[in-house]
């Protein structure tokens, strides 16, 4: 059983723009990157498909996304930020009340 092969977006890329400039088959592309005639197909379609997103105005789902995700990592941030500094704050204040031995004394 073969392993499956993972290829980079950016050698997609490159075969796709190689087959649209039209200067070798799919076949010739497919055995000059020892990759199935089928695969170089369905990149050039899915390239194809996606390519008038290159020129949509505004954020895209991905970018949109992303963005909550980064306001959702930076929310909780500031959560363990107050909950460090509470911690901080109770520990100093049960010194003061309790003195500093009451762990020792506890046990």
């Amino acid at each position: 059983m073969r392993k499956r092969n993972h290829y980079s977006a950016e050698f997609k890329t490159k075969v796709v723009l190689e087959l649209l400039s039209e200067a070798s088959t799919v076949s010739e592309l497919a055995a000059k990157y020892d990759v199935s005639p089928v695969m170089v197909t369905r990149w050039k379609q899915e390239f194809l498909d996606r390519a008038s997103d290159v020129f949509k105005k505004g954020t895209s789902d991905a970018e949109k996304e992303l963005e909550e995700k980064e306001a959702h990592i930076a929310d909780l941030e500031r959560k363990v930020g107050q909950l460090t500094y509470e911690v901080d704050w109770l520990k100093k204040k049960s010194t003061e009340i309790l003195g500093p031995d009451f762990k020792k004394k506890s046990r």
